[in-house]
């Protein structure tokens, strides 16, 4: 049976939450209907749905979850429309565009790569000369900087891959034509598989899981659980120790970076489908140093660590936060700001929040300050500083669109 909940987790708290959707597509029905495989790519509060597969059908319907009023709409689009399809990946290309690549439509592997403009909707097929990679489905695809770089995926007549293209062109300011490389990179690179993850954080591309040779999602297959890690400054791959064991062996599960620190959830065995969430954090993580017992409600988390001297590469991510919005270095303790530099840094932060609106100092101050004090914190934790940095990077993103 297929299904089409859409659970929200706050990783502040480790609370899981299932928000009430509304908006209905044209079966009159809240959000799209169920199915499995599909892409889903969040820019700023919203995330966008494309294809999957229900049942032995493949989808081609188009829709947009904004997570501001966890209202679900399903979008007319118009252009070089994708085919239906299952199996394809796709990633956000800066705060507007989507490229999506690849895929099985039912009949063939397909190796087209399509950009959506999520602001006018409209579809266009890039026609990439050159070198094309073999068409594939159950691949990865992830935007690093100013290119997308593919990594596996099962390909037609079905040989599992593992081989890793990068394509250019994706970047109108650029003015490059589009095209594939092939890059074949040393170090200890992944086994053939298809089905795993990528996400990425720091100087790092993390790869988990996946499956290798055997039947289409069988039981026979392979299922792999290393961590395996792109090194962007050394441009090669390496196996990533960790302190612990990590998840159990799958493929088709979800990972994202959230600063530091990797989120995983779920994925197939080949005999079982998981409900389990993971971190993957540095060993001077916080979260390294814990293990909650779960009640009700509570996430069930797992945490694994990655060695110091990696941990090392990846600044913590108040730096970063300060590093964006211009704010100094002045917190003595990495875990919260103390009240004698609280009202520093909330006048630097505030001005820079709201300056783009005609809203004074003052009153940006003030209603940062009514915002924590309902709480009466004894220390403000880092964590309330994501969503400050989260409508920074919207209100931003909106002035100059």
């Amino acid at each position: 049976m297929s299904y089409f909940k859409f659970l929200n987790l706050v990783t502040d708290n480790n609370m899981w939450f299932e928000p009430e959707c509304t908006g209905s597509g044209s079966d009159g029905k809240v959000g799209p209907s169920p199915r499995a495989f599909h892409v889903a790519v969040a820019i700023d509060c919203h995330m966008f749905v494309f294809g999957g597969r229900s049942g032995g059908n493949r989808l081609g319907d188009f829709w947009v979850l904004d997570t501001d009023i966890w209202q679900w709409s399903e979008l007319t689009s118009f252009g070089d429309l994708p085919s239906s399809r299952d199996f394809a990946a796709a990633s956000a290309i800066g705060n507007r565009k989507i490229v999506m690549y690849g895929g099985w439509d039912g009949k063939k592997w397909l190796s087209d790569v399509y950009v959506l403009d999520t602001i006018s909707l409209e579809w266009m097929e890039l026609s990439v000369s050159g070198t094309i990679p073999p068409p594939r489905c159950g691949h990865s695809a992830t935007m690093i900087e100013k290119r997308l770089l593919i990594y596996g995926g099962r390909g037609g007549g079905g040989p599992i891959m593992s081989d890793l293209w990068a394509l250019k062109g994706l970047i109108e300011e650029e003015n490059e034509a589009p095209g594939w490389t092939q890059l074949k990179l040393p170090g200890q690179s992944p086994s053939p598989r298809c089905g795993h993850t990528i996400a990425s954080g720091g100087p790092y591309l993390l790869l988990f899981g996946g499956h290798g040779t055997g039947g289409w999602l069988s039981r026979y297959d392979i299922y792999h659980n290393d961590c395996v890690v792109l090194d962007r400054v050394s441009v090669q791959w390496k196996r990533l120790p960790t302190s612990n064991e990590p998840p159990a062996a799958r493929a088709y599960h979800s990972m994202n970076s959230i600063g530091s620190r990797y989120l995983l959830f779920g994925g197939f065995d080949g005999k079982s489908t998981y409900g389990d969430l993971w971190w993957l954090v540095p060993e001077d993580d916080p979260i390294a140093k814990r293990l909650p017992a779960p009640s009700s409600g509570v996430v069930r988390e797992r945490n694994t660590t990655m060695g110091t001297k990696e941990s090392q590469r990846y600044g913590s991510a108040v730096s970063e936060l300060q590093k964006r919005l211009e704010v100094s270095n002045l917190l003595s303790n990495p875990q919260c700001i103390m009240d004698e530099v609280e009202d520093k840094e909330l006048l630097q932060l505030a001005s820079r929040v709201h300056s783009e609106q005609a809203v004074s100092n003052l009153q940006a101050v003030q209603a940062l300050r009514d915002h924590w004090m309902k709480s009466a914190p004894q220390s403000i934790k880092l964590q309330e500083l994501s969503p400050l940095l989260r409508d920074y990077q919207r209100l931003i993103t909106r002035n100059h669109m």
